[in-house]
């Protein structure tokens, strides 16, 4: 059996468990904490500094083995834009189908930009690495169609500007290239077709945005054992029973930064200097050079804090959900969340201590 789909098979059973824990009215279901002989060592410290900082749930895989899990990993919470890094796998599985190709023009299938010239020079890759020239409101995504009106304020390739624009209109591409193809055009039942199906992963929610088409910046909720199994599967590098479900190159250019900022890849956040100085690249202190963390370290980042981590090099899958907290980011305030903290206090050999 493939290693993968032993983990997948393992973490339904923790679903299982957790759902059928008896528990008193209104409480919360219990999930089995291994906090003890055979669990992580920084996994109590870890979870208490989760917990301090709004933490729902945190679960850790190591080499496919469940090592640490708090409360709540059964259940489903929003992963914000979490969600952006399931895109950038669904554009591997697009171009493994000969639907698209990362260096090709958006122009070529949004044909109202061709006569545009800032616009006809986008290509895919840039709407994915955030560095297509269109600005956003962050959190706030408008419809695909509106998405396609938003004028540029920025060469295309020259500047990252986060937001959920670009991944807006990466979903009506995507629809129009389906439609093309004589498929089903809704990105979102692509995905579960081509990945989210293939690795069991069991969805709680995708919201749709104002237009009815299925959100890709974000609306995605997913319950910590289910985004585990997409992390299970970028550690195993894209593969399922040793066969890509993916294109193998283009799934390893997600994990490459651009030269606007080397610290995001192809919707997926990585631990480089970098010379933006965006407030979204400035949330996150894995970008430190000091942080000593590792190379291969990727992660998908969403609102409130929400968290998937992977680190192939020490076999590590690891999530970490919390409740957002609306006032605040309504208001820019900055959350005194950690990553690096975070991750130095589950991979320290013994427990450090909590601020």
């Amino acid at each position: 059996m493939w290693k993968g789909q032993a983990m997948i098979g393992r973490l339904l059973l923790l679903t299982v468990a957790v759902a059928a824990t008896p528990v008193a009215a209104g409480s919360a279901p219990a999930a089995p904490v291994p906090t003890a002989e055979g669990a992580r060592p920084g996994c109590a410290a870890a979870i208490a500094y989760s917990d301090a900082h709004k933490g729902l749930a945190v679960l850790v895989i190591r080499n496919g083995e469940v090592v640490c899990a708090s409360q709540d990993t059964a259940r489903p919470h929003e992963l914000w834009s979490g969600t952006k890094s399931l895109v950038g796998l669904m554009a591997a599985a697009a171009v493994q189908d000969g639907l698209l190709a990362l260096d090709e023009r958006a122009s070529d299938t949004i044909a109202e930009w061709r006569d545009d010239p800032g616009k006809a020079a986008i290509t895919l890759r840039q709407l994915l690495a955030m560095t297509s020239g269109q600005p956003s409101a962050i959190g706030r995504p408008q419809g695909y169609a509106d998405s396609l009106r938003v004028a540029l304020t920025a060469e295309p390739g020259t500047r990252f500007q986060y937001g959920p624009t670009p991944l807006q209109i990466f979903g009506e591409v995507m629809r129009r290239k389906l439609a093309a193809a004589g498929r089903d055009a809704d990105p979102r039942r692509y995905i579960e077709r081509r990945l989210l199906t293939p690795l069991g992963v069991t969805v709680g929610e995708w919201r749709n945005g104002p237009d009815g088409h299925p959100l890709m910046p974000q609306g995605l909720v997913l319950a910590a054992t289910e985004w585990a199994k997409i992390g299970e599967f970028v550690r195993m590098g894209g593969k399922v029973d040793g066969k890509p479900l993916v294109d193998a190159a283009t799934f390893a250019e997600l994990f490459e930064g651009s030269e606007a900022n080397p610290a995001y890849g192809l919707t997926w956040w990585l631990p480089r200097a970098t010379p933006s100085d965006d407030p979204v690249t400035r949330s996150t202190d894995i970008t430190d050079p000091a942080a000593g963390l590792p190379a291969d370290l990727v992660v998908a980042a969403g609102a409130g804090d929400q968290r998937l981590y992977v680190i192939p090099s020490l076999g590590l899958t690891i999530v970490r959900q919390a409740r957002l907290d609306v006032a605040a980011l309504l208001a820019g305030r900055k959350s005194d969340w950690s990553d690096r903290r975070f991750l130095a206090t589950l991979l320290a050999p013994r427990s450090a201590p909590v601020d």
